[in-house]
């Protein structure tokens, strides 16, 4: 019996490349974390989704410790970097996600239901947000189950 897409998302997937399109340039790509973002999406199977992203190269705080950095350190990291988590819907037919903000680094998302767009091509996942354009493609994450 073939997986529907709710248990084919089911998991956790690394981040590959995550740009918008520019619409005014055929074939550009702007990075807004950088070509060489990372991070991680987990689907888990009771309905709760976990995004988290970042540029990299961050750099610590230079106290070194996890809340007292400057102000100028804690907004730089704050900039390139991208987490939200709470409940999500699979609308099969449509081949559409709605992942709710229940918790989020960015304040303005809190409380609100965005829909994905999403097309599953093996172990890679492509997401595409109608809001603004922003393409995510991610891979499933290796299995370290037991290791």
């Amino acid at each position: 019996m073939p997986k529907g897409l709710r248990d084919a998302l089911v998991g956790a997937w690394k981040l590959i490349e995550y740009y918008i399109p520019d619409k005014t340039n055929d074939g550009a790509k702007f990075y807004p974390m950088g070509d060489d973002a990372t991070g991680f999406l987990t689907y888990t199977p009771d309905g709760y989704v976990s995004a988290h992203m970042m540029s990299s190269g961050r750099p610590a705080y230079k106290s070194g410790r996890l809340h007292t950095g400057t102000i100028e350190e804690m907004a730089q990291a704050a900039k390139g970097y991208m987490a939200y988590a709470g409940q999500y819907e699979v609308h099969e037919e449509a081949g559409t996600l709605i992942h709710h903000m229940e918790v989020s680094m960015n304040p303005t998302w809190l409380g609100q239901a965005q829909e994905r767009h999403v097309r599953l091509e093996g172990d890679t996942i492509t997401i595409t947000s109608p809001a603004n354009s922003a393409v995510l493609v991610w891979k499933r994450a290796e299995d370290h189950a037991g290791k």
